[in-house]
């Protein structure tokens, strides 16, 4: 039997070199790498080959991955610009979680399933999991364009609405809701994004000339991986995803990351992780969920409904910017991945949706992560 060091490490080669082999080969088909690394974990996961199986290591990977991917991404991205695009990510965000999670909850209660089947299905359609469209936005170079500034503001205020929305309907499932709890939480969640949002870059800014006085070598750089990582915890206990922490660390380091060449050191870190997380994504799925007729009908019409509402909810909200940038919002709001299945699990773990229910949110997360990539890439070729 190999040791579990070994079997951890067979893990780690496989994902890697699979992911990096698909990603090439879609490269070379004019489609984004990000889906050959989520096909590369669908066929290495247990329902394919069963080489590599969702347990804590590998999702330990897939998390560091994750991080990385949007602290690279947050210093690429300019806090002014940001802001500026507030008022209309405010808006993609509001409509963009209201629509979903109408068009959901209706249509399981129309097909006959229960009140807190329906809820939960609502609120995983409300998520969006902005890894997959900052990848696609970074490899293409348009992380600077007003498009790229409003999909990534309206993620973050939408980790914070599904947040509220998984806690409201994790309430009802119990029966009622803590409104004082609630309104704790989302205030919480608000005030954490705001003040680092406004006063990181600040503190960033004073702290510069001490950080050349360090002995240690690339000290702007240990800096930057310990905001990085602090931030990401201080975020989970603020209880939104440990993405968001590191996205606002990179935007905290934005200004000063020519100065200290944070992007020319952190993009070995980021090229070596971030292919874990989206190989874990395809890990995830299991192709067995959708063998049964009734739930493959199912998956489907949701799987649909989840991209339409997404694409016209965001798309209605950034309708200010013309017709073309809020459908490429749209499609660009439309991966679930990760953050879907957060909440389907959730719904699992409280006896609150049934297994066949927990697969149709599955497909439709994975679903929605591959479709997204080569249709947003399309939408910008065409643009």
């Amino acid at each position: 039997m190999m040791p579990d060091s070994g079997k951890f490490l067979l893990e780690l080669f496989l994902m890697f070199s699979a992911g990096k082999l698909l990603a090439e080969g879609c490269e070379r088909l004019a489609q984004p790498g990000v889906l050959g690394e989520v096909l590369a974990g669908v066929v290495l996961g247990p329902s394919v080959l069963a080489l590599v199986r969702p347990d804590g290591l590998t999702r330990g990977m897939a998390e560091i991955g994750a991080i990385f991917l949007l602290f690279t991404v947050g210093l690429e991205t300019s806090p002014r610009k940001l802001l500026r695009a507030g008022r209309t990510a405010t808006l993609v965000a509001l409509l963009g979680v209201i629509f979903p999670f109408a068009v959901g909850w209706l249509y399981m209660r129309f097909s006959a399933h229960g009140l807190p089947e329906s809820m939960f299905v609502g609120a995983a359609m409300v998520a969006t999991s902005v890894g997959i469209t900052a990848r696609v936005l970074r490899d293409g170079g348009l992380l600077g364009t007003r498009m790229a500034e409003v999909i990534l503001g309206a993620a973050v205020l939408d980790d914070i609405l599904g947040l509220i929305a998984l806690a409201v309907v994790s309430d009802l499932s119990h029966g009622s809701v803590n409104y004082l709890q609630l309104g704790a939480l989302a205030g919480e969640a608000i005030a954490f994004n705001l003040i680092v949002l406004l006063l990181g870059p600040r503190l960033v800014r004073r702290v510069r000339p001490a950080v050349a006085l360090l002995r240690a070598r690339n000290s702007a750089f240990i800096l930057s991986v310990i905001l990085c990582l602090g931030l990401s915890l201080a975020s989970i206990y603020a209880g939104m995803a440990a993405i968001i922490g590191a996205f606002l660390a990179g935007l905290a380091l934005a200004d000063p990351s020519e100065e200290w060449r944070l992007r020319e050191t952190t993009h070995p870190i980021s090229e070596f992780t971030t292919p874990f997380f989206f190989v874990f994504l395809g890990v995830q799925m299991d192709l067995r969920a959708a063998v049964a007729p009734a739930a493959l009908r199912t998956a489907i019409v949701i799987c649909l409904l989840a991209i339409a509402s997404k694409v016209v909810g965001c798309g209605l909200g950034s309708s200010g910017l013309g017709w073309k940038t809020a459908l490429e919002v749209g499609v660009g709001m439309a991966p679930r991945g990760e953050v879907g299945l957060i909440i389907a699990a959730a719904g699992l773990g409280l006896h609150a949706i049934s297994p066949a229910i927990y697969g149709v949110v599955l497909i439709m997360s994975v679903v929605t992560t591959l479709v997204t990539p080569p249709a947003l890439r399309l939408l910008l070729r065409r643009s």
